[in-house]
């Protein structure tokens, strides 16, 4: 794939995110874009963890289109081929579950996902972590993020092995709430 058709394939992948999720937003008190999230995990992979493979780049911009909006599988199979879908897949929770089975199943299934799978999820969390370092959801109390911030521990624990930047960035936001990533 040359480097143009590289850069056309984000693209498509960021407009179809950007669409997808036109109307939502993020929970903090800005109410930010909820679209600043996927693009800052696919910024996070290509930027910090030096991720060039262009399918797992557009995973991490689709990467909520199937839990949170009506993007079906088949949709994002034609348009982005079968490995997008798939790792788009990988990552996704079953919203039909209860939140907390979600959350169980992510740190269950944390070490059998796919290397490119986990790479996003070490991303997603990253991502979501520093958000919660720089501003509180709206209702959050200081338990809550702590009890967040336990909970993705215990998932990016399965994930190790996968990207040694990513992990260390992550045990330094994990350090500095007197938790260790051991």
């Amino acid at each position: 794939m040359s480097p143009s058709s590289e850069a056309a394939h984000l693209l498509e992948a960021a407009n179809f995110a950007a669409r997808k999720h036109k109307e939502q937003r993020r929970k903090d008190p800005e109410g930010t874009p909820y679209i600043n999230h996927p693009i800052g995990v696919a910024c996070i992979l290509a930027q910090e963890g030096g991720v060039t493979d262009v399918a797992v780049l557009q995973a991490a911009l689709l990467h909520d289109t199937l839990e949170d909006t009506d993007t079906s599988p088949a949709e994002l199979e034609e348009r982005f081929g079968v490995e997008v879908r798939r790792l788009v897949q990988e990552v996704t929770d079953d919203k039909a579950l209860p939140k907390a089975q979600r959350k169980r199943l992510q740190v269950q299934q944390a070490a059998s996902k796919s290397p490119s799978a986990r790479l996003v999820a070490l991303a997603d969390k990253l991502h979501n972590l520093r958000d919660l370092q720089r501003c509180t959801p709206a209702g959050w109390s200081e338990e809550r993020v702590q009890e967040y911030f336990l909970w993705a521990l215990e998932v990016v624990k399965g994930l190790r092995g996968t990207n040694a930047v990513l992990e260390e960035k992550l045990q330094q936001l994990f350090q500095a709430r007197g938790l260790l990533l051991v």
